[in-house]
């Protein structure tokens, strides 16, 4: 067993590791890598899934008295308000360095990239040619009048899209672009991608923005049969460049293991662990395209490069001008 991992009690007894993580991420498959991590480590993982925005205000609540020493969340933005609340440590760690790329960490160390995940233009060819949307602005096109469905502005995934326009294009322009995509919705606004995903298959509007993952598990038949008949109905366009997000984790401030904390995380960034977080959610590793063959059936894409920590510094900004231009 690797050093560090039995500590000694008063009682001069080895004392079992255990960290809490609290994960805004719900899926089984992540729990098998948590047992992994203890297998090789001998740490214990105590997991608690929730929502995320709820995640942050329980940490924020419980202060000195968490049981969490690892906070996962996704989306850029989501990781950004923790660190601007003061609930994440910063840590130093090689192994971070080496696995996880520039743009996809927090300059102060306090939390780092685990996934990609990217948001695509989904099209219903036999409404909306594929070949007549190479950008994101292309939606923006008045002849999509009244084929466009979109997620609410509350979606953080949109948000953090309309922050990554507002940094290549400008202020100004994504203004317009908004204005201009939004004046094409005719269909109420989504609350989740999966049921925007049926309406585009069923033909209730011809192109729509999702998550690659969503329509990777119908794909998958997770949903049943009839979701992945819908599914298979529809064409996987990459904007280019394309939007790319993290689902992500950090130290918390007042972490009991913070030691034992960063080797989770360490292990869950590494080639190895990341290829296993990722395939759990039919995500994009840190690195490359992986090996999950419905992704790959998508294709490639080429990533804006915009740094994960810019966006979700760019939240607020973004949600106002969604807010302003007509995005419900």
């Amino acid at each position: 067993m690797a050093l560090g991992l039995i500590t000694t009690g008063a009682s001069g007894h080895a004392e079992e590791v255990s960290i809490g993580v609290y994960s805004g991420r719900h899926y089984n498959t992540d729990q098998k890598l948590y047992q992994q991590f203890t297998a090789k480590t001998g740490i214990q993982v105590k997991l608690l899934e929730a929502k995320d925005d709820s995640l942050i205000e329980r940490l924020r609540q419980e202060g000195t008295n968490t049981a969490a020493d690892v906070l996962v969340l996704v989306d850029a933005a989501r990781l950004e308000r923790a660190s601007s609340l003061d609930l994440l440590q910063p840590a130093r760690s090689a192994a971070l360095l080496r696995s996880v790329p520039l743009n996809l960490r927090d300059s102060k160390g306090r939390w780092v990239g685990l996934t990609r995940r990217v948001r695509v233009v989904l099209v219903n060819p036999a409404l909306v040619k594929a070949a007549s949307i190479r950008t994101y602005g292309d939606l923006a096109n008045p002849a999509l009048k009244g084929k466009l469905c979109l997620r609410d502005r509350k979606s953080v995934y949109n948000q953090s899209l309309v922050a990554s326009q507002m940094i290549l294009r400008g202020d100004a322009q994504a203004q317009r672009w908004v204005k201009a995509m939004t004046a094409n919705v005719s269909q109420p606004y989504f609350s989740s991608d999966i049921p925007l995903i049926r309406a585009l298959a069923s033909g209730q509007c011809g192109v729509g923005l999702v998550n690659t993952y969503y329509l990777a598990r119908l794909l998958n038949g997770e949903s049943g049969a009839a979701d992945r008949a819908l599914a298979r109905k529809l064409q996987v366009v990459f904007p280019n460049p394309a939007h790319v997000n993290i689902s992500g984790a950090g130290i918390t401030r007042h972490a009991k293991n913070p030691q034992a904390a960063l080797k989770l995380i360490e292990f869950l960034a590494s080639p190895v662990g990341g290829k296993g977080y990722a395939e759990a959610n039919h995500e994009y590793p840190l690195k490359g395209y992986g090996d999950d063959p419905i992704l790959k059936g998508m294709g490639h894409f080429k990533a804006d490069g915009l740094s994960a920590e810019q966006l979700g510094s760019r939240n607020r900004a973004a949600v106002k001008l969604m807010e302003a231009n007509g995005w419900l």
